[in-house]
């Protein structure tokens, strides 16, 4: 078995995300492997915004991005110091863009060996095994994934 030192978790701060981040420090403390936490803001809601913003309303594509930037790292912050994992071996990350990729192009730049994810993630569509992020993953990542599922 290829020894792991790097887990990347993908949470993307819905309702499921406690419990994969949780899984994903217990997993990184029993293998004493560093943890990179990853979020990434999706294009198309950041495009909806932009569109918005174009009719003449008073919202901003720029100030949506740092607005739920700010709101993740403070959730983020919480859960790290819930879990007892030791915030000098967490790093995290917040992309914009399309969440495949930009977590794909990740566990390359940073040499994961390990990915950790959600089952479900915002849309929790019920007939879905997986998100369509968690699977997608899991066909074209270069290392293993693991899928956390509730009980």
């Amino acid at each position: 078995m290829p020894e792991v030192n790097k887990i990347l978790v993908s949470i993307c701060f819905s309702e499921y995300c406690a419990g994969t981040f949780a899984y994903a420090t217990r997993l990184a403390s029993q293998l004493k492997a560093e943890l990179i936490v990853a979020n990434v803001i999706n294009i198309k809601d950041v495009k909806a915004i932009s569109k918005i913003e174009s009719m003449g309303y008073g919202v901003s594509a720029n100030d949506y991005v740092e607005g739920v930037k700010e709101e993740r790292k403070a959730e983020l912050k919480k859960m790290i110091a819930e879990s007892g994992f030791p915030k000098e071996k967490v790093s995290s990350t917040f992309r914009v863009g399309n969440p495949v990729d930009k977590l794909l192009k990740l566990v390359e730049k940073e040499d994961v060996d390990l990915v950790v994810m959600g089952s479900k993630g915002r849309s929790d569509h019920p007939r879905l095994l997986a998100g369509s992020v968690a699977e997608k993953m899991f066909r074209h990542s270069p290392v293993s994934v693991v899928f956390y599922k509730k009980k």
